[in-house]
């Protein structure tokens, strides 16, 4: 069972690097015993003195910052330590996939050497712009629309209810802002993949008279899921009915055009020189990466609600293991 104490000693080591958390730990955790003794000492009852020493401790995350050495600015202290973990994740991941699928396209369309490099460079640049100016600007909206850890108007004075519950069904800030931005992301490749990626559109045009729109709608609401879910803050059989009825609005359309050969621009496979007919195992490959994502993120969120409702143990974060009481 997480006690308060737990939950404070957890949010700040989240924010240290893993080889300094053992030490951290063991002196956060006796500077807490020793303030909360001598508050009981002096006569105040033991939750009252676990609840004032953490305040009078302050923000966790100041704190970790404090133990890490790391002063912050830009975006604001609640919202930056997930912007930047969030910034590296796609950094150090989506950029070289966008590289490499930038490159085979190229070696597979027979380009020479420079423009196979230049073609890399181009859509690393163009990719990175994107995703930081998207994800940036995502983040200072929620700022300023008051969106916090808590999903609640943002306090000036941190205060106990900011603590993360580390329990199971509650959804990190991370992974809000991920479930957010992904969908904006997909939105503008949808629209760039008309105008910008290659010479001529990766998706068949026709699709703009219902389906592209469609899509879009569809993210849309994927987005406005992200945010009902972090607010709602658990997970359960009626998120995992929303979220079944989005995958299949999503994922069946998907499959349909792909199946009856309406997803793809045929001048872009025709500009790949892939041979004759490279659209029946590419559309399969696509079938089956749609199905199983679709699949698994349904799954995934039944498993969530489900260990929600029984009440089964979860790692949090950091290097310990709770139980939900």
């Amino acid at each position: 069972m997480t006690t308060l104490i737990d939950r404070y000693v957890f949010t700040v080591l989240r924010r240290v690097p893993e080889r300094q958390r053992p030490d951290i730990e063991r002196e956060l955790r006796a500077s807490i015993a020793d303030a909360v003794d001598s508050r009981v000492d002096g006569g105040e009852p033991e939750a009252a003195a676990i609840e004032a020493t953490l305040v009078e401790l302050g923000d966790p995350d100041k704190l970790a910052d404090g133990y890490a050495d790391r002063p912050q600015y830009l975006i604001g202290p609640d919202m930056f330590p997930v912007w930047r973990r969030l910034m590296t994740l796609f950094f150090t991941t989506v950029l070289p996939i966008v590289a490499v699928v930038a490159v085979v396209v190229k070696v597979l369309d027979g380009a020479t050497f420079g423009t196979v490099i230049g073609a890399a460079i181009s859509a690393a640049i163009t990719t990175a712009a994107h995703l930081a100016f998207w994800t940036t600007g995502i983040f200072a909206l929620l700022e300023r629309t008051g969106v916090n850890r808590g999903g609640l108007p943002m306090r000036h004075t941190w205060a106990l209810a900011d603590l993360p519950r580390y329990e199971a069904g509650f959804q990190t800030l991370g992974q809000f802002a991920a479930n957010l931005v992904w969908p904006v992301l997909l939105i503008v490749a949808l629209v760039l993949q008309q105008f910008t990626f290659f010479d001529v559109p990766v998706l068949d045009p026709a699709g703009w008279s219902f389906w592209w729109p469609y899509l879009i709608a569809v993210l849309l609401l994927e987005c406005a899921y992200a945010v009902w879910l972090f607010r709602r803050g658990a997970w359960s059989h009626t998120v995992t009915a929303v979220n079944a009825v989005l995958a299949v609005l999503s994922a069946a359309p998907m499959i349909w055009l792909l199946s009856t050969e309406q997803f793809f621009n045929p001048a872009f496979l025709g500009s790949l020189g892939w041979g004759t007919d490279p659209l029946n195992w590419l559309t399969w490959t696509v079938i089956a990466s749609v199905a199983l994502t679709a699949i698994f993120d349904v799954a995934d969120t039944a498993i969530r609600a489900e260990r929600t409702r029984r009440g089964l143990p979860h790692p949090s974060p950091g290097h310990h293991t709770v139980g939900v009481h």
